[in-house]
């Protein structure tokens, strides 16, 4: 520490100044037993969309069908033939540009969306931090949406009831815990929906750095819990375009471009390869190289 001296205009230098302490990078503490199956699998999933837009009719054609649009079928290939596992006690990064299909894998790992194709294998209760606060009802209080959610999770109602006040106090809402979550704030509303998803003591942890939840201060206590949680979990994953955190939280990695899983390996192999595809571009990169 630098001190000031009141007969002294100049500041006193310690012998030796103190060294900033390199951020440790997060390990789960569970580790994979002998003979164990992995915690998630994935198999040859395959995940595509079917949606229906109108061509625009050009003259001749408005007049022959009475103006009547045509509707044509696309089909949007999100995820194509990926397969992986992760063991007990893997942090997995997952990284992508924008559009590779990030978000809809992890989509599929929650069971929110069901593979077209192939099989996800989950042991263990996931928690996911995908879309916070969907489900939700505005007419109802803080702490009735928060019960009804509990129950929804399989959770004992005492345990539930007791859970809300533990909410409560993290979301640091106040009074606003029994008035309906239409008169919140947005800032609130995400702090409420947080707090919900970090209190359900999950095994496996799925994070999307989409996810925003609140003002600075409350970002500082988010991040602490976040690091909770991921010490005491089976297996996390994180979706995020920040390199150096997939680096510092993640164990493990897998690269996404175009629904298609380019590699998997470890941060630094991944990060290296997809940093120099952002750098030359997809017609100079060499695939065959990876």
């Amino acid at each position: 520490m630098i001190s000031l001296s009141a007969s002294s205009t100049e500041p006193q230098t310690p012998a030796s100044a103190p060294v900033p302490e390199t951020p440790k990078k997060v390990v789960l503490r569970q580790k994979p037993l002998p003979g164990e199956p992995p915690t998630v699998r994935v198999q040859n999933v395959s995940i595509t969309y079917r949606t229906t837009f109108e061509k625009v009719p050009t003259f001749k054609s408005a007049i022959v069908r009475l103006g009547r649009g045509e509707r044509a079928i696309r089909e949007v290939h999100a995820v194509r033939d990926i397969s992986f596992e992760v063991p007990r006690g893997t942090a997995m990064g997952i990284i992508g540009a924008n559009g590779a299909g990030k978000s809809t894998l992890m989509r599929a790992l929650a069971g929110v969306l069901p593979p077209t194709k192939g099989r996800i294998e989950v042991r263990g209760k996931i928690s996911s931090l995908l879309a916070l606060g969907v489900g939700f009802n505005g007419q109802l209080s803080g702490r009735e949406n928060v019960i009804l959610g509990g129950l929804a999770a399989g959770l004992p109602r005492s345990e539930v009831e007791k859970r809300a006040d533990q909410i409560a106090e993290f979301a640091e809402i106040g009074d606003f815990m029994d008035l309906p979550m239409r008169t919140y704030s947005s800032g609130m509303f995400q702090r409420l929906a947080f707090s919900v998803s970090v209190h359900m003591d999950p095994d496996i942890l799925l994070i999307d750095e989409a996810l925003s939840a609140g003002d600075a201060s409350f970002k500082v206590k988010s991040a602490a819990k976040m690091q909770e949680l991921m010490e005491s979990a089976r297996a996390m994953f994180l979706v995020s375009h920040s390199l150096a955190a997939i680096q510092q939280m993640c164990t493990d990695c897998i690269w996404i471009h175009k629904g298609r899983l380019m590699m998997h390996d470890t941060p630094e192999k991944c990060i290296a390869a997809y940093t120099k595809f952002l750098e030359v571009g997809e017609e100079a990169f060499t695939f065959d190289d990876l």
